[in-house]
């Protein structure tokens, strides 16, 4: 069965009846089809990659979870068979103090970057990334997290400046 390209059946309507639990290693194929399709849909990824990217993440998923370096969450439906209609996740890393954006604090300690954010198509705008979301930002919350960055697309871009995300000033190098 070709996994990254599996569909999933669920029908709009049965997107609002759910249920949010904690991604597991045996979601890492699910979670590697997301990546795929986020990838794709954002125009980042050829289909001669697509297989190659799917087993990566796959592979990936599993380290990643097992060694509790990913934390994610998955937003399945309820009513039958549960299907997996959307999914987010974290890694943190440890940072030195910093001066925040008022310049009078100093906060250190985890800083969480927020990946793999998808929702099956058929399922958007209905709150499911919103939820995800929102479950992600509880659980850093509770685990001292000071600050959540991500990088937007321009169709999530008003979700996360509705949660409170603001832009940032961030450079890369790749390759290096």
């Amino acid at each position: 069965m070709d996994l990254f390209r599996r569909r999933n059946t669920v029908s709009p309507s049965e997107c609002h009846m759910s249920v949010i639990r904690r991604a597991t290693v045996a979601d890492a194929a699910v979670l590697a089809r997301h990546r795929v399709e986020m990838f794709r849909e954002m125009g980042q990824v050829t289909p001669g990659v697509s297989g190659r990217l799917f087993e990566a993440s796959r592979a990936y998923f599993v380290e990643a979870i097992s060694a509790e370096r990913y934390i994610g969450w998955l937003y399945e439906s309820a009513p039958g068979p549960n299907e997996v209609i959307g999914g987010v996740g974290i890694q943190l890393r440890e940072l030195a103090p910093r001066p925040d954006r008022t310049g009078q604090h100093l906060p250190s300690g985890p800083e969480g970057y927020v990946l793999n954010v998808f929702t099956e198509s058929q399922c958007r705008r209905q709150g499911v990334a919103e939820s995800l979301m929102r479950a992600l930002i509880a659980w850093a919350t509770t685990r001292g997290v000071h600050r959540i960055s991500l990088h937007a697309s321009a169709e999530g871009r008003p979700l996360y400046e509705k949660l409170g995300f603001v832009p940032a000033n961030e450079m890369r190098r790749d390759s290096v």
